[in-house]
């Protein structure tokens, strides 16, 4: 394993209008990536490749994030987050990623393909930097396990789940005004979101071909 970078509080200087993107096994560990993961996490592929994803983790990333995005991805579902990677160098760089899940002729996943997006700084400064460090100081207080209960918390009285939450703070500052209309088209009440005890959230079939949708637009 690569030896990790201390952190510097600096972004690092990339093109955001490109996607980001890398292929895991089934475990985790990176199989392949495109020439602007190498770019802008400073890695040659060489040194990416055979090498755990969280290669890249930022401290920063409250635990329970990678909890959800396990959980969800090892059940077979689609999981939307928005995350602080950290370079070679220990800059920054925050992106909205979606996973792709392939699949064996027997339906077993094989390997997960991630693209990632930036995320507006004001949807940064505004709302994700400041709930993380909320989420990490719980942690560091009762561990994953009290920082899951705020989140679930916090989702279930919004009446939102994990993904609403990230379309939400996308919607709101993305400049174009399609996807503001996408988000609206898919918000959800308290009456009709699912919050799961174990697995923060839970999608139905509708509502994940109108989210597909949307991120589908992102990342296109």
């Amino acid at each position: 394993m690569t030896a990790r970078p201390t952190p510097v509080n600096r972004e690092v200087t990339w093109d955001k209008t490109k996607t980001i993107i890398s292929e895991t096994d089934s475990f985790g560990t990176i199989t392949n990536v495109n020439d602007v993961f190498s770019e802008v996490s400073g890695y040659t592929p060489a040194e990416l490749i055979g090498q755990p994803h969280n290669i890249i983790r930022h401290p920063d990333m409250p635990k329970v994030v990678f909890k959800m995005l396990w959980d969800n991805l090892k059940k077979g579902n689609n999981f939307v987050g928005i995350i602080k990677n950290m370079t070679k160098f220990g800059e920054y760089y925050w992106v909205v990623t979606d996973f792709e899940i392939r699949r064996d002729i027997m339906g077993n996943i094989t390997h997960y393909i991630g693209r990632r997006k930036a995320v507006p700084q004001s949807a940064i400064d505004n709302h994700i930097a400041p709930f993380y460090e909320t989420l990490l100081r719980l942690e560091k207080i009762g561990g994953i396990e009290l920082s899951s209960r705020f989140f679930k918390n916090y989702l279930a009285k919004q009446g939102k789940d994990y993904m609403d939450f990230v379309i939400s703070i996308m919607s709101e500052t993305q400049e174009e005004s399609s996807f503001a209309e996408a988000s609206s088209s898919m918000s959800m009440t308290s009456n009709n979101a699912t919050i799961i005890s174990d697995d923060i959230y839970h999608v139905n079939d509708q509502m994940n071909l109108k989210r597909k949708s949307f991120f589908e637009k992102l990342f296109s």
